[in-house]
């Protein structure tokens, strides 16, 4: 048999949609009707199932079963970015700074929340970081943690990363300031001033703030909306330039939420051997799924190229400021770069996230997250669809925090940057995603917090506001 069963059911029933068969909203076999009929086991139905929900051609309904989705059968997704592969310094604009300066990079209304009750996953974590607090001992203040971080936090995280695949132990990580310090790290551990790095195009902001500050000459690669770095264009690049490092987001990538198929992870790799780079893996939305985690691209790295990044910022609490870095054959490195540059986190802290993930908190805080979110990003496409005076193509993700909008070409959502600010907004605009002249055209909109009145009321005054050019 060529294929496995999981893979023969999904290719029939996503060709049954795909081709109308099936119709928006019509509900699919149940999980039991299948095993019964075709002699299958539970586990592969539901595998078909899940990757299909990953694929977003269908949706699982609480009590109800799996049900064909509407809206995605449709709507073509963003155009792919097709930015000058040429490699050059990068400059951020003064727009990015002042979205950070107003902390309000994922809300479009920030004082939309004055009010809000503190979600459950994230009292207690406060509860177990309180808790670590209070059992200090001694003159245990008066002492700095390990630069590589609380061994406890540490064998937390490699346990998570081994049940998906990777073959990493409590000494292969160092825990950091967020995942921005953690890939500013591998960065500076494997490249030097002048250096070629490739990223995806429309890529994150961050990785060009970096690049800008380590003076790293930025290489941009195209990236759908749909599944992520364009392999083709990788590939042909590399013919020209030399490429030091890739730094990559496989799963639910910003600004476009993309999910790099398995094959493209499996040709980076093959890439990055054949043409001796490394890849820079950030992993930060990868707990975010709606459905099934996704294993990191470092769970297929047999050969030491891949630097895995990670942090909880996204999934559980911007404020806890803590992420990792597994860097392999890097690791000494990168432990004497943070030595350097930071020396050491709060241990109180980490004991407390610690404590959280080893009862359980944590996950029971990505089961409510990830329902939430799923939620959330399906009430702002509609709020999109019926709101907007203007037709909008849109990705819809199956898992991370936002949605990449390509406007009418006339739209220049930069020049509306201001506008929308003196009315209390805080956009994105798209021109911030590359170090080029491009994607004016484009907006990243988030769908993290709750879709209040105030919310769904800014929302339409954008769409407004974006009609008036």
């Amino acid at each position: 048999m060529s294929d496995f069963l999981y893979l023969q059911l999904e290719r029939e029933f996503s060709e049954a949609i795909e081709q109308g068969r099936w119709g928006a909203g019509e509900r699919l076999p149940s999980v039991r009707t299948l095993c019964r009929e075709r002699q299958l086991s539970k586990a592969t139905v539901l595998h078909a199932y899940n990757r299909m929900e990953a694929r977003g051609l269908i949706e699982a309904r609480a009590k109800a079963g799996y049900f064909v989705r509407g809206q995605l059968d449709s709507r073509p997704p963003p155009a792919a970015g097709n930015p000058d592969s040429v490699p050059a310094l990068v400059s951020v604009s003064d727009v990015m700074r002042d979205i950070m300066t107003q902390s309000a990079a994922f809300d479009i209304l920030p004082s939309a929340d004055q009010r809000a009750e503190t979600p459950p996953g994230v009292i207690e974590l406060n509860r177990s970081i309180a808790r670590a607090l209070r059992h200090q001992r001694g003159l245990q203040h008066q002492y700095y943690d390990a630069p590589t971080g609380t061994p406890a936090l540490r064998e937390q995280l490699a346990r998570r990363y081994q049940r998906l695949g990777c073959a990493l132990a409590a000494d292969d990580l160092n825990i950091t300031a967020g995942c921005q310090q953690a890939l500013f790290l591998a960065l500076m551990a494997c490249c030097k001033p002048g250096d070629v790095v490739a990223v995806e195009s429309p890529g994150f902001y961050g990785v060009l703030q970096l690049a800008e500050s380590l003076g790293l000459q930025v290489l941009e690669i195209p990236a759908a909306a749909d599944s992520g770095l364009n392999m083709d264009s990788l590939a042909e690049a590399l013919k020209s330039w030399p490429v030091r490092a890739c730094v990559v987001t496989p799963a639910f990538a910003t600004p476009s939420g993309s999910l790099m198929p398995q094959a493209a992870r499996s040709r980076l790799l093959a890439l990055a051997e054949q043409h001796d780079f490394v890849v820079i893996e950030d992993d930060i939305y990868g707990d975010l799924a709606f459905d099934q985690r996704p294993p990191p691209l470092k769970a297929l790295d047999h050969s030491g190229r891949v630097i895995l990044c990670g942090s909880v910022s996204k999934s559980l609490s911007r404020d806890l400021r803590l992420g990792w870095i597994a860097a392999g054959p890097w690791q000494t490195q990168v432990n004497r770069l943070k030595l350097v540059n930071m020396l050491a986190c709060s241990r109180f802290i980490q004991r407390g996230l610690s404590d959280f993930i080893g009862d359980g908190g944590y996950d029971r805080h990505l089961r409510r997250q990830r329902s939430l979110l799923a939620d959330q990003r399906d009430q702002l496409a509609e709020l999109l669809d019926r709101d907007w005076p203007f037709p909008v193509r849109f990705s819809l993700p199956a898992g991370g925090l936002t949605l990449w909008l390509e406007l009418p070409e006339a739209v220049d959502t930069l020049n509306c940057y201001r506008r929308a600010r003196d009315h209390g907004l805080i956009i994105t605009p798209g021109a911030l995603f590359t170090g080029q002249k491009r994607y004016q055209h484009c907006l990243r909109l988030s769908f993290a917090h709750p879709w209040n009145e105030p919310r769904r009321q800014a929302v339409t005054l954008l769409g407004e506001l974006l009609a008036e050019g």
